[in-house]
């Protein structure tokens, strides 16, 4: 299958591509390569794609119109998995304009790219944010998301809108996900477990918010790639809901949107202990309040998920922290080499 990846360069986009060519698909990447965090992780991550003949990378903004359309033409893409964003909750107070001309305009360029060439399955990257000040635990998809928190949720919230619209009045099949704090190898430096084993490594003191009393739905890497594939092959349709009686199917749209994540919260103290056994040092801490914006827990219900593939992401903190404490070693070595 022909499939069109946004933010291929990034984190999610990276493992995500590289999964889709290792099942034998031909993938075409879009990356902008913004300075947000160190380019050169993510021309890592773009170098080891291209490496494999399945694999077509082009550097472009998704602001870009013309030029977005030009290469989905060019790729003839049936699928399209649209990762590219400006990621971020805390960064979204600094530089708020960003989060409108990436995730909003960006994402409207993706959805007339996916319009135009009718593709079967338009698939979209959402977060766990957009669920707010809700208190009600586990987050299912069919609560209520109308008190976002941050700009960044509210503008991803305005993207699963925007597509349900798309969806409904071109008849596009479209699937969003709702991601639950992905970490694991070749992750963000800008997130907690980055900043946390980096610190540790140069005894260095960590940031601990709200003295630790704080808990996220923690999903590896791995475990949401394989989601998002699965999930490729279950195109909506309207009328026929999932098996379970899960299903957030629009009565009106061949859309729905879907959690992805472990179903168990995570206490930030049970994080950072697990971040310490794998570096071997014990953290000193800087205890700060809790930042604006940051929910206390995180909790997804992932049953939908399960009712449409037969998948759960099962991956536990402390595996999933070794696995990234291993690459991350392995990739400071090679990167040391390379500057020597």
């Amino acid at each position: 299958m022909r499939v069109l990846v946004t933010g291929a360069a990034g984190f999610i986009g990276f493992h995500v591509a590289r999964r889709l060519i290792a099942d034998g698909h031909e993938v075409t990447g879009v990356d902008g390569m913004t300075p947000y965090y160190d380019v050169s992780l993510k021309e890592a991550r773009h170098a080891l794609l291209k490496r494999h003949n399945a694999y077509a990378g082009h550097q472009l903004m998704l602001e870009d119109a013309e030029g977005l359309m030009d290469i989905a033409a060019a790729a003839k893409p049936e699928v399209i998995i649209h990762l590219a964003a400006q990621a971020g909750v805390r960064y979204s107070l600094e530089a708020p304009r960003s989060y409108v001309d990436a995730n909003v305009v960006g994402t409207f360029n993706v959805m007339e790219a996916a319009r135009v060439l009718a593709v079967k399955h338009l698939m979209i990257a959402s977060t766990s944010s957009v669920y707010g000040a809700n208190t009600k635990m586990p987050f299912r998809e069919t609560d209520q998301t109308d008190h976002p928190l941050t700009l960044y949720a509210a503008t991803k919230k305005a993207t699963e809108a925007m597509t349900h619209a798309y969806s409904h009045l071109w008849g596009l099949p479209t699937t969003a996900f709702r991601f639950f704090t992905v970490y694991g190898p070749w992750g963000r430096p800008d997130m907690a477990l980055f900043k946390f084993a980096e610190a540790l490594t140069r005894d260095e003191p960590i940031d601990v918010y709200n003295a630790g009393d704080m808990a996220r739905d923690f999903t590896f890497i791995d475990d949401l790639a394989e989601a998002v594939v699965r999930l490729m092959g279950c195109v909506p349709e309207v009328g026929k809901p999932a098996p379970g009686g899960h299903d957030s199917l629009s009565p009106a749209a061949p859309w729905r949107v879907v959690n992805i994540g472990r179903s168990d919260p995570v206490r930030l103290d049970d994080f950072i202990a697990a971040i310490e056994d794998a570096v071997g040092r014990k953290a000193r801490r800087n205890e700060l309040p809790m930042q604006p914006g940051d929910p206390q827990t995180t909790f997804a219900a992932c049953d939908l998920l399960a009712d449409l593939t037969g998948y759960r992401p099962s991956t536990s903190v402390r595996e999933g922290v070794a696995a990234f404490w291993a690459w991350l070693q392995t990739y400071r070595n090679e990167t040391s080499r390379q500057t020597v």
